[in-house]
């Protein structure tokens, strides 16, 4: 698992993005490496709130998460970006090779999402931060 070919996205990752895209009651799609680690799975469509999601990823665990910010522009107006995150806690570093060729997999995948990070701590998935880099 040396490079992101190596890493294939399922049917149901795929299905998950897209719901995201497609479905209203859909903003939030968490998804993992299958237990093969070849294969990046969905392990969770949603409609969550910032807090939710922020709350809900696990400590020791990483995670990728294709996420839609809704948030005001400075001029007033609502607005609605997709945001990719790596989340890559510091027990869970032994599998960052391996995610990290599922995050590529994934960006590539989703060319038009303009808004990647990875995060090592919840704090560096507060609003305001995502609002910045997605404004």
């Amino acid at each position: 698992m040396s490079s992101a070919s190596a890493i294939g996205l399922s049917e149901g990752c795929l299905a998950a993005v897209q719901h995201l895209r497609e479905q209203r009651e859909v903003n939030t799609a968490v998804l993992r490496l299958a237990d093969a680690g070849d294969l990046v799975v969905a392990e969770l469509e949603g409609n969550l709130t910032h807090d939710e999601l922020v709350q809900g990823l696990p400590s020791d665990e990483p995670r990728l998460v294709v996420h839609e910010l809704s948030f005001a522009s400075p001029e007033g107006t609502r607005r609605n970006e997709l945001v990719l995150i790596l989340w890559m806690p510091p027990p869970a570093e032994e599998q960052e090779e391996a995610y990290t060729a599922g995050y590529t997999a994934l960006k590539e995948h989703l060319a038009d999402v303009h808004v990647h990070l990875t995060a090592r701590r919840a704090d560096q998935l507060g609003y305001r931060r995502l609002v910045a880099l997605a404004g």
